[in-house]
């Protein structure tokens, strides 16, 4: 994954666990478009305002300046054309002096003005004649009567940028001349002044404005986050198994309110799990109980068993089938007690592990020579798959020979006379033993329930071994109390694997479950990679 791909999950992280930052960054957002459209709407009443007033302030000075103008030409000689032209521009510079800049003039020939005298198109010195738009001359051709005005940039020789600025343009009747336009050019930089100071206060008490928004928010965040996390906090310190751990209540809002239903409810979880533990106690001691109990009992009836069995021969039919029965069934009993046994210390946290560094590949052989007669009466044939030469790691010999002996039975039982695999593969921090058979198979509702104590796939089905039901959970906790792994998958009517994965030693556990078990594990020469770490960096070993 690339830095900026990181940055963004970290972004996108944090904005999903943070309740605090996303109301900030709301409200700020909501601010900042709420005080935009305020801020353009005032703006452009404030801007429009001054435009009107630039405007009627011209249109009135214009109006003065064209009629002082028009005394001006009509107090002219009219016979005489040689100072035509300096009259013309005597008063075209007095209504626009060069040492101000309130206006500027522009005197030039209306467009329907076929008179012979001409006057030289006059303007002020910092215009150009050719700034002036030509729809104003138009305006003035078919209306020459009224004043024409229009608001557009004009740029001027004295200022670097075009300048916003008010023209209004009148018609004078020159003796001899003909009819010329006047038009006059405000600029209005004083105006754009205003605006521009206006727009920098508009920005800054925009700024202030979000900036008051985000400490609000993050006021208002805080009186409802800090409760809330707290909450969060007191959760998980119960999930930890803290039980006695409450929200303090300070008054009698909504949020101590909260604080009052979450304490009540604590309470009331506190004391049923109690109350479940009892119970779990009462029931585990009272299987144990049981099941040492019984021993006794069950001792005498197998004695009394076996010499019955011994002396079936000189029974009836009935009698003699009987006794064979009961033979069979006290194995059973047996059997099912161990295993009672054995769950009721897994239950109570009583069991452990009797660690000694030994060969896997014997133990499996071992195994697998112990079941011969199983597997002669399912016709299941047994194919080893092993590494060269020894195994060794460090293990509970009787427990991982259990776990074995359990999946390669259930092997054998379900492989439908199919032959059976057995590999094992190893890497430098763990090993792994598949055990796949060819028989019926598991669904995937099956295969997460296999592990279940008292669970059979089909309960009608006839089994060879008659077992209780609590191997294959028994061997779920023989792996989880090595550090290791016990997995399974099948297809139905393919069969399934069985694979048990373990640390090669004490000191390093497996700390995540390896990926999915391969229904072809001839395949694997090596173990399932998993992520190993030290056993006091985060994994204890069990109890």
């Amino acid at each position: 994954m690339t830095a900026p791909a990181q940055g963004a999950g970290g972004v996108v992280a944090w904005w999903r666990s943070s309740l605090r930052l996303r109301v900030i960054v709301t409200t700020m957002a909501l601010g900042t478009a709420v005080t935009a459209v305020i801020a353009t709407m005032l703006f452009a009443q404030v801007a429009e305002g001054l435009v009107h007033q630039a405007v009627s302030a011209a249109t009135t000075d214009a109006a003065q300046e064209v009629r002082n103008a028009q005394a001006s030409f009509d107090a002219v000689d009219r016979s005489d054309d040689t100072s035509l032209n300096a009259t013309a521009t005597a008063i075209v510079n007095a209504i626009a002096p060069a040492d101000q800049s309130l206006r500027r003039s522009v005197l030039i020939r209306s467009l329907d003005n076929e008179r012979d005298a001409r006057i030289t198109a006059l303007a002020s010195p910092d215009l150009d004649v050719d700034e002036l738009p030509p729809q104003l001359a138009e305006a003035l051709r078919d209306d020459p009567s009224n004043q024409q005005v229009m608001v557009t940039d004009v740029q001027l020789a004295s200022q670097d940028q075009a300048v916003a600025s008010v023209i209004v343009g009148s018609q004078v009747d020159i003796s001899r001349a003909g009819p010329h336009d006047l038009f006059l050019v405000y600029p209005m930089a004083r105006e754009q002044a205003t605006l521009d100071l206006i727009r920098q206060w508009f920005a800054l008490g925009g700024l202030a404005l979000l900036a008051l928004m985000g400490a609000v928010a993050w006021v208002a965040t805080s009186m409802v986050a800090r409760p809330v996390g707290h909450a969060a906090r007191v959760s998980q310190q119960m999930a930890h198994g803290h039980l006695d751990e409450r929200l303090p209540v300070r008054g009698s809002d909504e949020l101590d309110q909260l604080a009052m239903s979450f304490n009540t409810m604590a309470d009331s979880i506190q004391t049923q799990i109690r109350q479940l533990e009892t119970l779990s106690m009462l029931q585990q001691r009272f299987v144990s109980d049981v099941s040492h109990e019984l021993r006794t009992p069950l001792t005498t009836i197998r004695m009394a068993g076996e010499v019955l069995h011994a002396s079936r021969d000189d029974f009836s039919g009935p009698a003699a089938r009987s006794a064979e029965l009961l033979y069979e069934e006290l194995d059973r009993f047996e059997e099912l007690l161990t295993e009672l046994l054995e769950i009721s210390r897994y239950d109570s946290g009583a069991a452990d592990l009797e660690i000694d560094r030994v060969d896997l590949v014997g133990v499996i052989h071992q195994v697998v020579d112990a079941l011969s007669a199983l597997a002669s009466h399912t016709g299941s044939d047994v194919r080893l798959s092993l590494p060269d030469g020894k195994v060794f790691i460090e293990m509970d010999q009787r427990r991982v020979s259990r776990i074995l002996r359990n999946v390669i039975a259930n092997a054998l039982d379900h492989g439908e006379g199919s032959p059976v695999e057995v590999c094992l593969a190893q890497s430098a921090d763990a090993v792994a033993v598949t055990v796949r058979d060819h028989g019926v198979g598991l669904t995937p509702e099956q295969a997460s329930m296999v592990f279940d104590r008292f669970w059979r796939g089909d309960p009608a089905r006839n089994r060879t071994t008659g077992g209780t039901g609590l191997g294959l959970a028994i061997s779920l906790e023989d792996a989880r109390l090595h550090g290791g792994h016990l997995q399974v998958a099948g297809r139905p009517g393919h069969g399934a694997a069985f694979r048990l994965t373990l640390p090669r030693t004490r000191q390093t556990a497996l700390a995540e479950e390896p990926g999915p078990v391969p229904l072809d594990p001839q395949r694997d020469t090596e173990a399932p990679v998993v992520t190993v770490e030290p056993v006091g960096a985060g994994t204890e070993e069990g109890t």
